[in-house]
Parts: structure tokens; C-alpha cells; sequence
């Protein structure tokens, strides 16, 4: 059996071969540590709109690693029929990354960086870096999604010409406690060209859940944006037929919100009513 010779870039690893990721094919992590280049950790501080430190850790975006998991399967008397018992996860989020990232990210984030300056956007539109679990994220203002998707499929040392998905996580703390912008937009892009793949993501205020639709740049995106309304209850501004996609048009309430109700909730057709978990009847 013949080696694969095909390649999208003459100077990169041919099309079936290991798969360049930072830890499989990039610089070697104790290079990277070698060279100034620390794990991520919690509590340090990203940049603001303004170029300046923010003072807050994870820009008050996210939740800090303090609470302990609780619940899931195994539970015992709670009458709790659906294995979670009350399911508390630990509010786990990266920190910002450092330079060198390692691998091919210092390389796409210089070129991220000059596409920027060409095309006159300010560098702040990208407010964050994160580098976790071998995965690389830019944090973006939500103004700026839009032209930077068309920078980031448009350019041809970036082409990302593939919006694989469009989802939504809601970070708000099961206890109340105060979250800043829970809400957050997920985009999952893959260069075809390079065989790289990245993550975007934009927060949001759940009292102002508006985001620029990018379905004129990424049309994949048009149903996986009504999903995300759907369930999340994100807006988003200039998508040709924002409609659910799941739930009857009619339906209030968006099921995947953390303040949606785990039970409790009228079926039409039959007149019944599902209990929330905790208050069905337990057969163990």
C-alpha cells in the first residue's frame, strides 16, 4: 500500500495522515514550555474592548471552577426516575491562553491578526484566546461575527470555508449566582483547505440575546441557527426565516434555557401533565 501523496498545502502533513492537531503533529508540549508557554488557568484576566486588562476573571463571561459535581446516576431517594437526581456541574471555564500557543495556533493567530489590520477591523474584535484540550477558541464581540466569519472563510492563509455547526450553552449558575453574559453562540469552523479546525464564540446578556445571523457567509448555518433560537432563545438579526425548528410555532419558552422547567409541562393531546423528576415515582 502506497503512501498518501495528496495535500491541500504543499508544506503540510499529505490528506490521511496524522492529523494535525498541536498535540499530535505540533510543537511538543515540553517545547512549548520550553519556550514561556504555560497550561491555562483560572483567574487570569482577558482584554477588554478597549485594548485595556479586564479586572474580572474570564471577563465575569463564565463561571469559576469552585462547585463540586453532584447527582447523576446512582442517586437514592429523591423519586428521581431520570438517573440525574439534581445534576450540579462544577462551573469549569479555560483561561485566557498565553503566548506561544503551540503548533499551528501561533501561526493562525498571527495571520488571524494581519487579515484583521488589512481589512481594517480592530484586533479587539477578537477579545479572547483560549487553547484547552488541544482545541483552540477566539471569543468575539458579537457586532463583529459576521465580517470576521467572511474574513476567516474569505482570506486565503485562513479559509474556513465550512460552518459545521451553530449551537448555544447557557452558563447561568444553578444557585443564583450572578453570571455575567451566561448566554454564549458556539460555531464550529473547519478549513477544508488547511485541515484545521476552530471555535468561535460570542456571549450574550439574556436580557438582550441578539446576534448578527452569518447565513449569507456560512448558508449550513441557516437551520442550525433556528435550532439555537429554538431552544435558546437567541436572536439572530437578518436570518431569512427565523421560525423554530423543533417546538410548535406557538410554544413558549425555550426548552434548553436553564429557567425552563424540568417538568411540570401540559401535553396537548391527552390533557396529562409530565412531573418534574424529583416528584416522579421511583420503581427501585
Amino acid at each position: 500500500m502506497t503512501e498518501p501523496t495528496g495535500t491541500s498545502k504543499d508544506d503540510q502533513e499529505p490528506t490521511g495522515g496524522k492529523q494535525s492537531s498541536a498535540e499530535a503533529s505540533g510543537a511538543a508540549t515540553e517545547e512549548q514550555r520550553t519556550r514561556g508557554g504555560e497550561p491555562p488557568r483560572e483567574g487570569e484576566v482577558e482584554q477588554s474592548a478597549d485594548g485595556a486588562a479586564d479586572t474580572s476573571p474570564e471577563g465575569g463571561t463564565r463561571l469559576a471552577p469552585t462547585r463540586e459535581r453532584r447527582g447523576m446516576f446512582g442517586v437514592r431517594g429523591t423519586g428521581d426516575t431520570s438517573g440525574f437526581g439534581g445534576l450540579t456541574l462544577p462551573g469549569y471555564a479555560p483561561a485566557p491562553a498565553e503566548r506561544p500557543y503551540g503548533g499551528w495556533f501561533d501561526e493562525l493567530a498571527d495571520e488571524l491578526a494581519d487579515a484583521l489590520d488589512r481589512n481594517g477591523i480592530a484586533r479587539s474584535a477578537v477579545r479572547q484566546i483560549t487553547i484547552d484540550r488541544g482545541e483552540i477558541t477566539f471569543y468575539v464581540e458579537r457586532e463583529r461575527i459576521l465580517e470576521l466569519c467572511r474574513l476567516l472563510r474569505d482570506e486565503p492563509a485562513l479559509r474556513f470555508e465550512l460552518c459545521s455547526s451553530v449551537s448555544g450553552v447557557d452558563y447561568t449558575a444553578p444557585d443564583g449566582a450572578e453570571v455575567r453574559q451566561p448566554l454564549h453562540v458556539v460555531y464550529q469552523l473547519l478549513s477544508m483547505t488547511h485541515r484545521r479546525r476552530i471555535r468561535l464564540e460570542v456571549a450574550l446578556d439574556v436580557a438582550d440575546p441578539h446576534v448578527p445571523s452569518v447565513v449569507e457567509v456560512y448558508p449550513t448555518a441557516d437551520w442550525h441557527e433556528r435550532e439555537t433560537w429554538d431552544m435558546f432563545g437567541v436572536i439572530f438579526d437578518g436570518h431569512p426565516a427565523l421560525t423554530r425548528i423543533l417546538m410548535p410555532d406557538d410554544w413558549e419558552g425555550h426548552p434548553q434555557r436553564k429557567d425552563y422547567p424540568l417538568g411540570g409541562i401540559p401535553v396537548e393531546y391527552k390533557g396529562a401533565e409530565i412531573p418534574p423528576p424529583d416528584e416522579r415515582r421511583a420503581y427501585s
